[in-house]
């Protein structure tokens, strides 16, 4: 079950326990239940109103009661950003390899490897893209992706490509399926149920949370509508574990953990603004030009997390969704282009317009900073040559693209190690062939 709505001031509790929501106040002396008050700031005191993000969580026991954090092991979880050195190429890579459970148990966070990113946790400036590729859930474990007062790395914005995930967090549970996304937020615990082989992308936002983007000249409706995005109802666990639940920290980029007895989601009650939320992609309202030409592709922005600078975002979720083409006069295809953005695709399903061979869903695309890119020659020809009839485009696909004004570094991970890089990429834009004519002239009417 979900609460229906974006940035709400939501409130839940679990019917098992009725009236477990403290009345007229955050912090009784003696909650209802025995419980412990426990607040989730995911921004500054004193930000204002439109902008403040807090939760108030009523649990059995307090995230406080745990054994110290100790170091543990990344695995290819990183943000060091100068492992190799920079590569202004277009990169593509095939679709990432999934591990075998006959071969090994591989869960949500040892089955994470970080792509591509800029910036740094510790100035709260800068976002990160994973991938992540797993066979099994997480047991008795959660990741803790930092914490809810000063240890923050970043929301995770995570988007399944092959597999539904089961995810359960301190404000209760989600299904999220292919063509579905959801954002856990800073500071906020969840563990990650898999029912097979299951891959996806993530990214990571350091400093600023998502927002729906401004609609403009668009109006007040449009895009992704507020009410579709959905946030779990209030579900608790009272549950002790004679071995101990391992809560992962991720801390400045690292990984830490430590040990509790008892289950992180016995969160009986909870109110507030701050939640994790989904959304499923079928339901964005496309915006599209019906006359000539492109309008730019930032109308299919779903979500946005600003930067300091009016107008530039430090990441944008877009989209590429089925729509229908209707403009005159025009290549209706994405035109060849050099952005001061860097653009890192994605394919959920089915074959990306501009190009429909080696662009597979589970892979991947990084046009760097001003680094050009556009259709391949097939689809140039065919779509210059094309009769102008309206027809539907993108029909059974899903691409997406994660946008950032950051200059993206590629880990070693992505370069080297996952053996996935596609070195021919290059060469679908080899064949493209002059077709000036100095002797052209307009024809007459």
């Amino acid at each position: 079950e979900y609460l229906s709505g974006f940035g709400n001031e939501f409130s839940s509790e679990d019917p098992r326990c009725p009236g477990s929501l403290p009345e007229g106040q955050n912090n009784p002396q003696v909650c209802p239940y025995g419980l412990y008050a426990e607040q989730l700031s995911g921004s500054a005191f004193t930000c204002p109103r439109p902008t403040n993000k807090r939760s108030w969580l009523y649990r059995i026991l307090p995230s406080v009661r745990h054994k110290p954090y100790t170091a543990m092991h990344c695995g290819n979880l990183t943000e060091k950003w100068d492992e190799v050195e920079p590569d202004p190429n277009q990169l593509r890579w095939m679709p990432f390899t999934i591990p075998k459970s006959s071969e090994k148990k591989v869960d949500f966070v040892t089955g994470l490897h970080t792509l591509c990113g800029a910036g740094d946790t510790k100035s709260r400036n800068g976002i990160g893209i994973h991938m992540f590729t797993c066979n099994t859930s997480m047991v008795d474990r959660c990741l803790y992706n930092s914490e809810c007062f000063n240890n923050s790395d970043g929301d995770f914005l995570i988007v399944p490509q092959q597999g539904e995930i089961l995810i359960t967090t301190e404000f209760g549970k989600m299904m999220v399926e292919p063509n579905e996304i959801c954002v856990i937020q800073q500071g906020m615990r969840f563990s990650v149920n898999v029912f097979g082989e299951t891959r996806g992308y993530v990214l990571e936002v350091y400093g600023a949370h998502f927002e729906l983007p401004d609609l403009g000249p668009i109006g007040a409706n449009g895009l992704a509508n507020p009410r579709d995005f959905l946030t779990p109802v209030a579900w608790y666990e009272d549950r002790e574990v004679a071995t101990g639940y391992t809560v992962i920290n991720k801390y400045q980029g690292k990984l830490f953990s430590s040990q509790q007895s008892f289950s992180p989601f016995n969160v009986v009650a909870w109110h507030g603004n701050y939640t994790p939320y989904k959304y499923n992609l079928d339901n964005f309202m496309v915006i599209n030009c019906v006359a000539f030409d492109h309008a730019d592709p930032s109308i299919f922005t779903v979500l946005t997390a600003k930067s300091s600078r009016p107008g530039v975002a430090m990441a944008d979720f877009v989209i590429f969704p089925p729509r229908w083409g209707v403009a005159d006069h025009t290549f209706r295809p994405p035109y060849y282009h050099r952005n001061c953005m860097s653009e890192f695709m994605g394919l959920i399903k089915g074959h990306y317009e501009a190009k429909e061979e080696g662009f597979q869903p589970g892979g991947g695309t990084l046009h760097s900073m001003m680094t050009p890119h556009g259709p391949d020659r097939d689809c140039f020809e065919k779509s210059s040559t094309a009769l102008l009839k309206p027809e539907r485009v993108a029909d059974g696909t899903m691409a997406f693209m994660f946008e950032s004004s950051f200059s993206m570094a590629v880990t070693k991970w992505g370069l080297e190690t996952c053996q996935r890089l596609d070195k021919s990429y290059y060469q679908c834009w080899e064949p493209l062939r002059k077709h000036f004519d100095p002797n052209w002239r307009p024809s007459k009417q």
